[in-house]
């Protein structure tokens, strides 16, 4: 990434906003260890001082990153599933937000689900924390009779998991077909499965 042009003063939410999306494709580009704070600030066109007025460590800033990511990723499988009008049509648009998540923002998907972010431990607990969060609110719209709580939460990891795989394997292929058609497969999957529990 080429370095940029002194950046114009801004609001602290919209400093902080930027420095978190130019953090984001250096560490999606070179890695955790080999990204400096100084690239960081030059890339976004800023001195050290103002980044560490913000984040206090390149740790600090990677683990910020990672709740950011994890937070868009929930919140669009959530807007997607709350505007459904049935439990088959909330899955078919909960993989639909996931996949086209992964789609138009591929650097932070693999960010949150890379190897690197696997390595560390505090990393790994953050990226667990985001699964933890989506299977919650995936759990709580899975309507089948006699499950206990604990039985839904494992389907909603199962579901997360099928979403994560699914998505990586779709990358590596060369991203073949598009994130809707890739949705409607893995939800027939998914609804499928759900139906057989059911019954």
């Amino acid at each position: 990434m080429q370095p940029r042009p002194p950046a114009p003063r801004l609001p602290a939410a919209r400093r902080r906003r930027q420095l978190l999306d130019v953090a984001l494709e250096l560490f999606a580009d070179r890695g955790y260890h080999a990204t400096a704070m100084n690239d960081i600030a030059e890339a976004a066109g800023v001195t050290k001082p103002v980044l560490y007025q913000h984040f206090r460590s390149k740790r600090e800033l990677y683990l910020e990153l990672l709740e950011d990511v994890g937070g868009r990723l929930r919140d669009e499988i959530g807007k997607a599933t709350s505007e459904a009008t049935n439990p088959r049509d909330q899955v078919h648009a909960g993989f639909a937000a996931y996949f086209r998540f992964v789609s138009e923002q591929r650097t932070a998907f693999q960010l949150l689900f890379g190897g690197g972010s696997r390595r560390d431990s505090e990393f790994a607990d953050a990226v667990r924390g985001v699964e933890v969060s989506i299977a919650e609110s995936i759990a709580s719209l899975i309507d089948v009779e006699g499950l206990e709580p604990a039985e839904r939460r494992l389907l909603a990891h199962a579901i997360v998991g099928l979403a994560e795989g699914a998505s990586r394997h779709w990358l590596m292929s060369g991203r073949a077909g598009e994130p809707d058609e890739l949705a409607r497969l893995v939800a027939r999957l998914a609804w499928a499965g759900l139906r057989g529990v059911r019954g």
